[in-house]
């Protein structure tokens, strides 16, 4: 047999012709796949001469989606083993798991779920293989002749599956259409579904490393004009070890779950005639608001920034001036007519801050010009993807907008991260690393982005340079810039781990040129600036979200809609207790008293779930001696504090922003 050149992982080899990527990595179990020449194969890809291979461990994220999804084509053979009248949609990998759609007569219950899951370990034990065929269209059809969604899926073949039906790119997200057929130790073809590939080896990589959580409706496509499937999601793990750290770490996810926390802390709610995705903020709630409300308005105007104020709606025209109708119309509500003329309630607030900019003439010797504002602006997001405050229709932005020369764009941007990185660990969140989001440049997906290809290859370099001297680590996101220009995105990691995208800075060339904005430049000449956008929060209701479950709702002092519950011994001790409150509330501290008909250890037990960073306890030796008795949150005790060390260390904590 003739040989061929090969280079893995960076080193040349010669080997044979017909040289699979199995053959290479044999003696490493955790490979599942190989990277050739940056795609992802199957490990019995045949290799050729001059291939790039490298190995593709189930630890790292592609090892992990490929490890989920050949876990979901598990699933779905399971279903239809199980229930063999369904009908299959589609089965991606997700964050932290898969799904797969299944159109069926009843929805699925908890003990089918189980039953799913004993039938899913059979066929692992079994160490069935994933066997890779080409077909054409039309074979395709007739060996899918009784799957519907299927069929419609082969029409939507190419690299926009993904934009015609979410996780579509899975199954058909390239030119050529495969199957994959599950084979038994015989050589028997028990199962197979259309997919794109890759898969692990065998079943057996999946171990008992699976479990199925919970299912769901879910409209085909994503339509609620479509037909309503039943979703089974699920997660997969390299190890059962990792399974069971992943199951804890979802249950401490659940005890710190907003949702559950903002209801028990009496901060937000979401009525229900209202409206989905639109939070009412309840007094507490509104002082955590307003308070940080405050303090990233100071920290704008220490920046630099001048405070601005817009409408929440327009003339449509706008929009279409600034790009946003023609590119982003499906995130923006419907239209409202008066009298003929169309209006939209607005998705964004740069378009009315650039008529702010383009009211008067500007000079160079005027730039830097930079003006904020908390703009809340609306999106028409499908009711299906709503979560809380971390995903809703109602977004308030502490939204800025930086006019700035060119030269001037990465002196801006590196001011624009430090303010973020500051604001951030002023919040507790210290453990966050940058992601550059640049144009998809894919077949398809280009002409979804504006401007040359000079302007996206000049603002992504400023980005990433800025980027890269932060010293932070820097992940590449392609395709997710917005359509006018490249991104910093700020990706934070909560207490339990939990990675959040944060803070975004936004190169755009695009908007100063379509709204005609300009300076006089030195020589006289005119010439157009660069807009750089920036939300330190994101939004405040989703950073309040963030921040929630990240202290689980024990606030730091200052954050803190209560900072201290002041609660007697019994009610004699009522009258000290106030009097110690006012000089509290002199000092700008939040109090409140618990002066109920309550038992004493009652009270005690209210105030430790009220999550309040300060308890003060009066009794009768506290009075006669003028002092106080601290608890804190962590249950320890301090007895017999003096008022006035007690109301200084109360203020030191709130005014220093110490994070207990």
């Amino acid at each position: 047999m003739s040989q061929i050149t090969v280079h893995v992982a960076g080193s040349e080899r010669t080997v044979e012709q017909g040289t699979t990527a199995t053959e290479l990595f044999a003696d490493d179990p955790h490979v599942v796949v190989a990277r050739v020449d940056g795609e992802l194969v199957d490990l019995d890809h045949v290799l050729g001469d001059g291939d790039a291979v490298e190995p593709v461990l189930v630890t790292e994220q592609d090892g992990l989606d490929v490890l989920r999804h050949s876990c979901a084509h598990v699933l779905a053979q399971a279903v239809q083993q199980t229930f063999p009248d369904a009908k299959l949609g589609i089965g991606p990998p997700i964050r932290d798991g898969f799904y797969y759609d299944f159109d069926v007569a009843e929805p699925f219950t908890p003990e089918d779920l189980k039953r799913l899951e004993k039938s899913m370990q059979k066929i692992i034990n079994t160490g069935q293989t994933f066997a890779r065929r080409e077909v054409s269209d039309e074979e395709a059809r007739e060996e899918l002749a009784g799957e519907p969604y299927k069929l419609e899926l082969i029409g939507l073949k190419g690299g926009s599956a993904d934009e015609a039906a979410e996780g579509a790119g899975v199954e058909v997200g390239g030119n050529q259409l495969t199957m994959y057929d599950n084979v038994d130790r015989t050589g028997q073809v028990v199962w197979g579904d259309l997919c794109r590939g890759p898969h692990v080896p065998t079943t057996k990589l999946i171990a008992n490393g699976f479990k199925l959580m919970r299912s769901a409706a879910a409209y085909w496509r994503g339509s609620e004009k479509n037909p309503q499937l039943q979703r089974i999601y699920g997660t997969a793990w390299p190890s059962k070890d990792e399974l069971k750290a992943y199951l804890e770490r979802l249950a401490e996810a659940e005890r710190r779950d907003h949702r559950k926390l903002g209801a028990e802390m009496d901060l937000f709610s979401f009525p229900e005639e209202v409206g989905p995705g639109l939070p009412v903020f309840h007094p507490k709630g509104a002082i955590l608001r307003r308070t940080m409300e405050d303090y990233v308005w100071q920290r704008h105007v220490e920046a630099g920034f001048s405070y601005v104020t817009t409408p929440h709606l327009s003339k449509e025209g706008l929009f279409h001036t600034s790009g946003h109708l023609p590119y982003y119309a499906d995130g923006m509500m419907p239209e409202l007519d008066d009298d003929g003329q169309a209006y939209r309630i607005k998705a964004m607030n740069c378009p009315m801050h650039n008529l702010i900019y383009r009211s008067q003439q500007r000079s160079y010797r005027d730039l830097p010009l930079r003006y904020f504002e908390f703009g809340t602006v609306y999106r028409n997001e499908k009711s299906g993807v709503l979560q809380g405050l971390t995903r809703v229709r109602m977004i308030t932005q502490d939204d800025s907008h930086s006019y700035v020369t060119k030269e001037q764009a990465p002196g801006e941007i590196k001011h624009l991260l430090d303010f973020v990185l500051g604001l951030l660990r002023d919040f507790g969140l210290d453990d966050y690393y940058l992601e550059l989001s640049t144009r998809d440049d894919s077949e398809g997906r280009r002409d979804k982005f504006i401007g040359s290809e000079e302007q996206w290859t000049e603002a992504t370099a400023v980005l990433e340079k800025v980027a890269r001297e932060s010293g932070l680590e820097l992940v590449d996101d392609p395709g997710g810039a917005a359509y006018y220009g490249p991104k910093i995105s700020v990706q934070a990691r909560d207490a339990i781990g939990r990675t959040w995208q944060m803070s975004t800075i936004q190169y755009d060339f695009n908007q100063p040129e379509r709204f005609g904005l300009e300076y006089s430049a030195a020589d006289g000449t005119r010439q157009q600036p660069v807009m750089i956008h920036s939300a330190k929060f994101g939004s405040i209701e989703r950073f309040i979200g963030v921040l929630t479950e990240h202290y689980a709702g024990q606030f730091p002092p200052w954050l803190a809609p209560v900072q201290v519950l002041g609660v007697p011994v019994a009610e004699e001790f009522d009258d000290y207790l106030r009097d110690v409150a006012a000089r509290l509330r002199a000092e700008g501290i939040r109090v409140e008293l618990d002066t109920s008909d309550d038992r004493f250890p009652k009270k005690i037990r209210n105030a430790s779930r009220s999550k309040a960073p300060f308890i003060l306890i009066v009794g009768g030796e506290d009075r006669d001696a003028g002092a106080v008795s601290f608890r804190y949150r962590d249950g320890s005790q301090k007895n017999g504090v003096p008022v006035e060390e007690a109301v200084a260390e109360v203020v030191a904590a709130v005014r220093g922003r110490v994070q207990v």
